[in-house]
């Protein structure tokens, strides 16, 4: 735990702000999202509770903050992984099934990236003003642009309407496949305890692989009308 003085300068108010987002950042790596709380973090960072309210104006707020840094942190790193994954000359539903495997591993590695994705519309967005919610859905207009744009450059057949619905679906999937390949300790003992019941156990990185490669195919497919 860090004690503070009071801010009095934009450079001071700054750092504030990336210290409060270093240390949520770092208690997502010990924690789940539902577990991070403001007066635990506000504890971590050696603030009173009313005084991290002063540079984000919510838990949710920062937790919607480092949601953006994590895409974009993704996003730069997925663009290599396509370039080496993906064989430019393979045809179409293969390069496809290739992005697809692609974002399913990349996706996988990242946990607190898909655990943020997993409660963006059902809990990070319930509770931010309109301004804050306005400024995320900005930074996810253009996140979704440059997901849009690694897609269509290995998959040129897709036009840009598919690929946009494409991005948009993938997002969906992977925060909706997280929360079901994360089974509660009564569900493991469920599944140990009754073997007819493993095919309810997901595989997240397989699940979501699995989906993506059905999207691209459809999409690919069926052009858009």
């Amino acid at each position: 735990m860090v004690t503070f003085q009071r801010a009095r300068s934009e450079e001071q108010r700054a750092e504030r702000r990336r210290v409060i987002l270093d240390t949520a950042a770092a208690m997502l790596a010990e924690m789940p999202v539902a577990q991070v709380s403001l007066n635990e973090l506000s504890r971590r960072v050696g603030l009173a509770k009313s005084n991290v309210l002063r540079y984000f104006e919510s838990r949710e707020a920062v937790l919607l903050e480092l949601l953006d840094v994590a895409l974009r942190e993704w996003l730069e790193q997925l663009d290599g992984a396509l370039t080496a994954a993906v064989d430019a000359g393979a045809a179409p539903f293969e390069r496809g099934d290739q992005v697809a495997a692609t974002l399913a591993t990349s996706l996988a590695a990242r946990p607190v990236l898909c655990d943020l994705i997993s409660a963006q519309a059902a809990v990070l967005e319930r509770n931010v003003s309109p301004q804050i919610a306005a400024q995320y859905k900005h930074a996810a207009v253009a996140n979704a642009h440059v997901l849009v744009r690694l897609v269509r450059e290995h998959v040129r057949e897709l036009g840009e309407h598919d690929a946009i619905r494409f991005a948009g679906a993938a997002i969906m999937a992977t925060g909706a496949v997280w929360i079901h390949a994360q089974p509660s300790a009564a569900m493991l003992a469920a599944y140990e305890a009754d073997p007819s019941l493993a095919a309810m156990r997901l595989d997240f990185t397989d699940t979501l692989r699995g989906i993506l490669e059905v999207l691209l195919t459809g999409l690919l497919a069926r052009p858009s009308r």
